[in-house]
C-alpha cells in the first residue's frame, strides 16, 4: 500500500500523522498515489497496523485488511486473539458459540462478565451487539469487506459511550473511479471452506460497495461445527461539493455447535444468530467544519438450542432459549475549529432498545416462560475540545478536555468527564489521559428478573431458591470505571516504532444478582493495573517485525481472561517471489469462565499457559490481478495442546490452501 504525507514545515510531521489533525492550514493526505511529490511504499505491519494515539490522547489498536489477509482470519475472534491487550475464548475453528463461553472477548480484563458486558461492538460507529443480553456476539460482525478494525482500550467518551472499552469495524468504501473487486476461496482441514467477495464502484458523484462472505467448518470435535453467512453493502451520493448522503446495510446468519467439556458434558447444543442492520446518513464538509447525522436500525435473534436448563419439569434437563432484540437510534456529530489550532467536537447519541426472551422445552416445545422487556432509551450528548499549542519548532503540546452526559429512561443520569495531554515531536510523543467510564445495566437485567420471577429454580441439589423480583432491576445504578493512562510513542530510528503504556482501572458498582434476596444489586469493586509495550521494526529487504507484551494485575485474584503475561509477535516479508507471514501468541496460566453476575459466584477453573504459532505463505500471480495469489496457511504450526476453557481442546496443527483474485 502506498501513502504520501503532506505537511507544512511549521508543525511536526508526527503530530500530523499520529494525531490526524486537520487544522490551521495543515493538511494530512493519505492516498494511493500522488504525481506531484512522489509516493512512499509502506510495508504492512504484522499483527496490527499501529497503536494509535488520537487528538484526545486516547489509545487504540488498529488492524487493517492487510493484517486480516496475512493472518488468514476467518472470523473476528481470529483477529482479536492476535491483538495486544485482547483476550478471547472459543470452542471451534470457525464461529463463536455465543450461548456461553465460546464467544467471549475481553479488553484489558474488561468484558468478562455475563450476562452483560463492559465493552460494546460497532460497525461504522453504529452499535451492533446482542442487546437482550447486553454483550457482543462476535459472529454478527464479519471481517470480510472490512477496511479496518479498531480496538479502543479503556473508556473514551469523545468516541463513544456506555462502555469501558469498544471495538469498531470500518467497512470498505470506493476510493477510485471505475469498478474494482476481489475474491478469495480456500479449503482445508475439518471440512473448512471459506469464500469471500467484495466489489467497489465509483462513477461521478455516485459510489457503492458490496461484500459477501461464507465460512464453514465441521470442526475438530463432534458437534464442533460452525457456519457463517453474511452480506453487506453501502451506497453514497455526493449531493454537491459540501453535502453527501449514504445508506448502509448488513445481514448475517450464523450457527455454531458446542462440542462439550471433554468427559464431563455431552457434545450437544447449538447457538444460532441472525441479525440485520440498516443505516442512512447525511454528512457535510465546509472547510474545517464537518459533521454527520445517521439514523439506524438493527435487530436480530440469538437462539441457544438444547442448553442445560435450570428449571424443574424437564425430563431431558434441556431447553431452547430464544432471544430477540431491536435497536433504533441516531448519531449526530459536528467538528469545527473556532480558532486557529483549536478543535471543538460536539454531538449526541440516542438509542432505544428492547427485547424478548422465550424458553421452550427442547423436546416437548412447552413454554416455560416468555418475557418482553421494557423499552430502554439512552440519550448521551457530548462535548470535547482540544488545542495545538506550538511550544517550539520541535514540540507541540495538545491538551484536551471533554464530557459526555447520560440521560436514561429508567436509571439515574450520569456524567462522564475526560481529559488528556500530549507532547509531540518528530520522533517522540508523550501522552496521558484520565476518564470516567459509565456502563448502564442493559435490558438483560430486566429480562432475567422478569423471566425468573415466579419460576421454580432447581440450581443446587434439589433445593429451591426464592423467586426473583420482577422489578428488582429498577434499583440498580450504572457501573463506573475510573481510568488513567500514561505512555509514549518513540521512533529512535526511522525504521523503529516503540509504544509503551501504563494504565489503571478502578471499577465500581458492578451489577450482580443476589440469589438470597432474589433481586439485582450493585456489589463490590476492583481495580486493574497493567502495562502494554510493543516494538515495530522495519528490517532489511522489506521485512517487518512486531512484538507486543501485556502485563495485567487485577485486585481480584480469580478475575477471568487476565493472564499476568501475554505476548503477541509476528514477522513478514518476501522469500524470493513468495510472501511469508508468521505470528504467535503466548499467554500465561489464567482463570477461565466468565465472571457470572451472581454475588455468590466462585470461579475456580484455570487454563494452563500456552504458545500458539501460525504461518502463511503466498505466491503472487499477476494474471489474477493486484491481489491475485495462491496461498497456504497453517494454524497451530507446532501442534501444541491448548484450551481457552477447561475441557475444550482446541485443534492441533491444521491449515488451508486457497486462491485470491482481483480486478
Amino acid at each position: 500500500m502506498k501513502y504520501t504525507v503532506l505537511s507544512q514545515l511549521s508543525l511536526p510531521k508526527s503530530l500530523l500523522v499520529s494525531l490526524t489533525l486537520l487544522q490551521a492550514g495543515t493538511a494530512v493526505i493519505a492516498e494511493e498515489k500522488t504525481d506531484q511529490l512522489g509516493s512512499t511504499e509502506v510495508v504492512a505491519s504484522p499483527v496490527i497496523e499501529e497503536n494509535h494515539v488520537d487528538e484526545f490522547s486516547g489509545v487504540s489498536a488498529v488492524v487493517t485488511e492487510e493484517q486480516i489477509r496475512d493472518q488468514n482470519a476467518l472470523d473476528l475472534a481470529s483477529v482479536l486473539k492476535r491483538t495486544p491487550g485482547v483476550q478471547i475464548s472459543r470452542y471451534n475453528p470457525v464461529g463463536a458459540f455465543g450461548g456461553d463461553q465460546g464467544g467471549a472477548v475481553a479488553i484489558r480484563g474488561q468484558g468478562a462478565g455475563r450476562p452483560g458486558s463492559e465493552i460494546k461492538t460497532y460497525i461504522d460507529d453504529i452499535p451492533m451487539y446482542m442487546a437482550t443480553w447486553n454483550h457482543p456476539l462476535l459472529d454478527l460482525l464479519p471481517v470480510n469487506g472490512m477496511q479496518s478494525i479498531t480496538v479502543y482500550k479503556g473508556p473514551q467518551p469523545a468516541i463513544n459511550g456506555n462502555n469501558f472499552g469498544s471495538i469498531n469495524l470500518q467497512t470498505k468504501a470506493a476510493a477510485e473511479d471505475g469498478l474494482h473487486g476481489s475474491g478469495r476461496l480456500s479449503g482445508g482441514f475439518f471440512g473448512t471452506i471459506t469464500e469471500q467477495a467484495d466489489v467497489q464502484g465509483k462513477y461521478g458523484d455516485f459510489d457503492f460497495s458490496l461484500a459477501q462472505g461464507y465460512a464453514k467448518s465441521d470442526g475438530h470435535r463432534q458437534n464442533g461445527y460452525g457456519e457463517l453467512r453474511n452480506v453487506m453493502g453501502k451506497a453514497g451520493y455526493q449531493l454537491n461539493p459540501q453535502w453527501r448522503s449514504d445508506v448502509t446495510f448488513l445481514y448475517a446468519d450464523n450457527r455454531a455447535g458446542d462440542p462439550g467439556q471433554y468427559g464431563v458434558t455431552p457434545p450437544i447444543g447449538e447457538y444460532d444468530t441472525v441479525a440485520g442492520m440498516v443505516a442512512a446518513s447525511v454528512s457535510h464538509a465546509h472547510g474545517d467544519w464537518h459533521g454527520k447525522f445517521t439514523l439506524y436500525h438493527n435487530g436480530g435473534d440469538g437462539n441457544w438450542l438444547s442448553q442445560n436448563t435450570y428449571f424443574t419439569g424437564f425430563a431431558d434437563n434441556r431447553s431452547n432459549l430464544l432471544s430477540q432484540y431491536s435497536m433504533d437510534g441516531f448519531r449526530w456529530k459536528e467538528q469545527l475549529s473556532p480558532w486557529q489550532g483549536g478543535t471543538l467536537t460536539a454531538g449526541i447519541d440516542n438509542e432505544w432498545l428492547n427485547g424478548k426472551v422465550t424458553n421452550l422445552g427442547s423436546q416437548t416445545g412447552n413454554q416455560v416462560y416468555q418475557f418482553a422487556t421494557p423499552t430502554f432509551r439512552l440519550t448521551s450528548p457530548y462535548l470535547a475540545l482540544n488545542h495545538d499549542l506550538v511550544l517550539s519548532k520541535d514540540w507541540v503540546m495538545v491538551p484536551s478536555i471533554g464530557v459526555r452526559f447520560y440521560d436514561h429512561s429508567h436509571y439515574q443520569s450520569k456524567a462522564s468527564p475526560h481529559a488528556g495531554l500530549s507532547f509531540v515531536s518528530d520522533d517522540l510523543t508523550v501522552f496521558g489521559n484520565v476518564s470516567n467510564g459509565v456502563n448502564y445495566p442493559g435490558i438483560d437485567a430486566a429480562a432475567n428478573s422478569g423471566a425468573l420471577s415466579n419460576v421454580p429454580l432447581n440450581l443446587f441439589s434439589g433445593g429451591f431458591l426464592p423467586n426473583f423480583s420482577a422489578d428488582g432491576w429498577q434499583n440498580l445504578s450504572p457501573e463506573n470505571v475510573d481510568h488513567a493512562e500514561v505512555g509514549l510513542k518513540a521512533s529512535p530510528f526511522k525504521s523503529t516504532q516503540i509504544d509503551l503504556s501504563f494504565f489503571i482501572d478502578n471499577v465500581k458498582n458492578r451489577y450482580v444478582f443476589d440469589l438470597t434476596q432474589g433481586a439485582y444489586i450493585n456489589y463490590g469493586s476492583y481495580w486493574m493495573r497493567g502495562l502494554e509495550a510493543s516494538v515495530k521494526q522495519d528490517l532489511i529487504a522489506d521485512w517487518s517485525l512486531f512484538a507486543g507484551l501485556t502485563l495485567l494485575n487485577p485486585s481480584i485474584p480469580n478475575l477471568p481472561y487476565t493472564p499476568e503475561q501475554a505476548v503477541t509477535a509476528g514477522i513478514n516479508g518476501p522469500i524470493g517471489p513468495l510472501r511469508f507471514s508468521f505470528d504467535l501468541q503466548y499467554q500465561s496460566r489464567t482463570w477461565a469462565l466468565n465472571r457470572a453476575r451472581n454475588v455468590a459466584e466462585v470461579n475456580n477453573q484455570r487454563v494452563e499457559a500456552f504458545t500458539v504459532a501460525n504461518t502463511r505463505l503466498a505466491y503472487p500471480i499477476a494474471e489474477l490481478g493486484k491481489k491475485g495469489e495462491v496461498f497456504v496457511s497453517v494454524e497451530n504450526l507446532f501442534d501444541k495442546r491448548y484450551v481457552y476453557r477447561p475441557g475444550y481442546q482446541m485443534p492441533g496443527i491444521w491449515g488451508q490452501i486457497g486462491i485470491a483474485a482481483s480486478f
